[in-house]
């Protein structure tokens, strides 16, 4: 009996440890009590575990392979091909164009041009401009993880508007009691989202359900917070801080600051590795990029740009192994080898070029900026 009984054991161990292909999604963690509407997470530890390499959803396996680069001093939308690292195209847009966002259901691209008040949405299968709308103050664009509204940050009026994640139509706007609102992320469940305040050096806190803003804290020595990533885990918060050169580390739920972790000089944008394990920061100011480990909080490595540059906004490409960020500053855009660190190349652009879009990506649905996929 006890013979057969292992006999049994290694059975079920060998099939467990057999390749099955991507996971089914499991049950959500009772803590997170995901808001209704909102895709499973395939892993409850892991919240971009649907953004790994070759994960490609259906919806964009016909999209050109593309890295799009708004030029908000030029209004121009540079097209750049990954392969070749060659600009292919470039077409005007309103006045100063911020972000390239995909939309929530990976269907559209968006630039949102807040000076011009436009949105000018993007089909992503042949690369061109299709419409362009007249939506007040878009300096940024995130969708709820239910894909009920598209927020649209309309930095200068303090505002967040609530819109038709489709045609755009506004439901409800949030007046929000801080200067320079710009960019957010949203907890695993959903249900809340924080975004940064960047000339009141403070946070916000808004029920995603209800459309309200909850409450705001002031960071520690003040700062200048930027852009803003949930940990894989779920738990934290990372906000960049251009003024303190690091990252704070905020607890959402109970809404405030545990920590701080130095980076570099002008931290400001946060980007999560394929595999979960790393999140690169690009520091503006001093022309290099961070390599963060997410599971010891700790900086492993640091990039620089030969030369100096102003590393700023982007992403990552699909399969993980290049790291795209604008130059601000430099009328370039820079694509870095996540392997080595090295550039693999610097392409000049028009001026003023910021949240750059790498196109397609894996993942099921996006929460926006420049491609947060889930």
């Amino acid at each position: 009996m006890r013979f057969l009984t292992a006999l049994s054991v290694l059975f079920i161990l060998s099939t467990c440890n057999r390749a099955v292909g991507p996971p089914e999604p499991v049950a959500q963690s009772a803590a997170w009590d995901p808001v209704p509407g909102m895709p499973p997470i395939l892993d409850p530890k892991d919240i971009y575990s649907a953004g790994r390499p070759g994960m490609l959803s259906e919806k964009v396996k016909q999209h050109l392979s593309r890295v799009y680069v708004p030029n908000n001093v030029t209004n121009v939308i540079d097209v750049i091909d990954p392969e070749t690292f060659k600009i292919v195209d470039s077409f005007p847009v309103e006045r100063e164009p911020q972000h390239v966002t995909p939309s929530w259901d990976l269907r559209w691209l968006w630039v949102g041009a807040d000076q011009g008040n436009t949105l000018t949405k993007i089909d992503p299968v042949t690369g061109k401009k299709v419409a362009t709308l007249k939506i007040e103050d878009p300096y940024n664009l995130y969708f709820t993880p239910d894909g009920k509204y598209a927020i649209v940050v309309a930095e200068r009026l303090r505002r967040l508007d609530f819109r038709e994640p489709d045609s755009m139509k506004l439901i409800q706007q949030v007046t929000v009691p801080c200067k320079g609102v710009d960019h957010m992320d949203f907890s695993a469940d959903g249900r809340y989202a924080i975004a940064t305040c960047e000339f009141s050096g403070e946070m916000i806190k808004v029920d995603t359900v209800n459309r309200k803003y909850l409450s705001k804290i002031t960071l520690p020595n003040g700062g200048m917070p930027q852009d803003v990533k949930l940990s894989p885990d779920g738990k934290v918060f990372y906000i960049a801080d251009m003024q303190n050169h690091g990252m704070h580390v905020l607890d959402g739920d109970a809404f405030q600051v545990t920590g701080f972790i130095p980076t570099g000089k002008g931290c400001h944008g946060l980007y999560i590795s394929r595999d979960s394990k790393v999140m690169y920061v690009s520091n503006r100011n001093e022309g290099t990029v961070s390599v963060f480990n997410l599971a010891t909080r700790q900086v492993e490595k640091k990039w620089a740009i030969p030369g100096g540059g102003t590393p700023d906004m982007g992403g990552l490409s699909a399969d993980g192994k290049t790291l795209w960020l604008s130059g601000r500053y430099s009328r370039e855009v820079y694509a870095f080898n996540t392997e080595t660190g090295e550039l693999r190349a610097r392409i000049k652009v028009h001026r003023g070029p910021h949240g750059l879009c790498v196109w397609p990506q894996p993942g099921r649905y996006s929460v926006g900026h420049t491609g947060i996929l889930r």
